[in-house]
């Protein structure tokens, strides 16, 4: 008998015949032979709406209590597809996330999992219930209600799935498996087989939107088998897996690109040492994450300083930014939320020269001006205007060879 963890994103709950048919596959899987744990997400919608609720009452909420709110959405589904179980004959029982004790830190909205305590989980599998848990939600050390930020219900299935040493975890989407890049920029977008855990881990964290970030990390250092399917097709999806030879032989094997990103330069910046840590400490003070970093060169002891936060942090980067700037000396702060960062990402790239030179040579040649650029040992990334984001992907798409499967090994 096997335990396998399963993902039902809000597309695969959005009404009540989809939930009825998340039943029937919790409960074939069940009939299978398997133990059966199920995380939910909020209907499709439903986070927005609430989150439009709270910002009709004020524009600055409080984390704390925005949770609170946001939290109910898991609490609607994780009780009518129990019921939807029970209906056509199964055994379930629903928890929450503070009833299955998914411990977390206290930094509303992003709080990261520090501990699970599955007994409860394990109790109701050896009653042969089918126990549906809400995704995206827990609860800190005081007791606060927690949220784990969009696409928590994701690091929610792969955390239980270590945590009760799961066989595998399957996560449910409108989407049958990870693509080359999103069929909706690009039509010639291929469903991969398999990736690795590096190559996931990047891709998410460039903005691919099939899996959060966090919930790659977890299944990468506990070795959770992660699938990624479709709740609405058969398809067998894609395996999300620890690395082999044969994954090198493809230089890039995605490209990826974010439009929830937003430029800060900061002129005229003291070129002496302790300013950029004070810059980025009272940033990170604000829980606000800093991806793209360039610093130009010195002149005259003073440089330019420019980096990125994701959108919705651009508001109070800014703030912090101006306040920081004052204190040393700074010149002004500018900032560019028309922006957007396109990726190419493959394990490939280890033994492969040229790559980040083609990359520019063919943003080049499409007219597509590269305002900041980051790299990594399988990745490289390119800050562009927001408006060639679509061009830039299915250029890339193309000269890195992905339009056609590569040729069998």
């Amino acid at each position: 008998m096997a335990l396998i963890v399963q993902k039902y994103g809000g597309t695969s709950v959005g009404d009540t015949d989809r939930m009825k048919n998340v039943a029937r596959r919790c409960i074939a899987a069940q009939k299978a032979g398997n133990d059966v744990v199920v995380v939910v997400s909020a209907m499709s919608g439903e986070t927005n709406r609430l989150l439009k609720l709270v910002s009709q009452i004020t524009d600055r909420p409080s984390e704390r209590e925005q949770d609170v709110v946001v939290a109910t959405g898991e609490q609607v589904s994780i009780g009518l597809v129990a019921l939807a179980i029970q209906a056509q004959g199964g055994l379930a029982t629903s928890f929450l996330g503070y009833q299955v004790q998914i411990v977390t830190d206290s930094i509303f909205s992003k709080a990261r999992i520090k501990r699970i305590d599955a007994e409860k989980i394990v109790e109701a599998l050896k009653q042969k219930h089918i126990v549906v848990v809400a995704g995206f939600q827990g609860q800190d050390e005081q007791g606060n209600v927690t949220t784990l930020g969009r696409g928590g219900s994701d690091t929610t299935a792969v955390a239980l799935a270590a945590a009760l040493k799961a066989d595998a975890c399957e996560i449910y989407t409108d989407v049958d498996g990870v693509y080359t890049t999103d069929p909706n920029v690009c039509p010639a977008a291929r469903k991969l087989d398999r990736i690795s855990y590096e190559e996931m881990l990047d891709l998410a964290s460039v903005g691919a939107k099939v899996l959060q970030i966090r919930s790659v990390e977890f299944a990468m250092k506990y070795k959770v088998p992660l699938w990624v399917k479709s709740s609405f097709t058969d398809d067998p999806g894609t395996l999300v897996c620890e690395e082999d030879k044969s994954m090198e032989n493809v230089v890039v094997n995605g490209i990826a690109y974010d439009k929830n990103e937003a430029k800060l330069a900061i002129s005229g910046v003291p070129d002496v040492p302790g300013v950029a840590a004070r810059i980025f400490g009272a940033l990170d003070a604000q829980n606000i994450v800093v991806d793209l970093i360039v610093q130009t060169a010195s002149r005259e002891g003073k440089t330019d300083l420019s980096f990125t936060v994701g959108k919705t942090d651009l508001v109070k980067a800014k703030e912090v930014v101006e306040r920081v700037a004052r204190e040393v000396n700074a010149g002004s702060v500018e900032t560019d939320g028309d922006v957007a960062k396109v990726s190419i990402v493959g394990v490939g790239m280890r033994n492969h020269s040229g790559v980040a030179a083609k990359m520019f040579q063919i943003l080049a040649a499409e007219g597509i001006n590269i305002q900041l650029i980051s790299t990594s040992e399988i990745k490289v990334s390119c800050l562009i205007q927001s408006k060639y984001t679509e061009l830039a992907v299915r250029a890339l798409h193309t000269a890195f060879g992905l339009d056609k499967a590569p040729a069998a090994s």
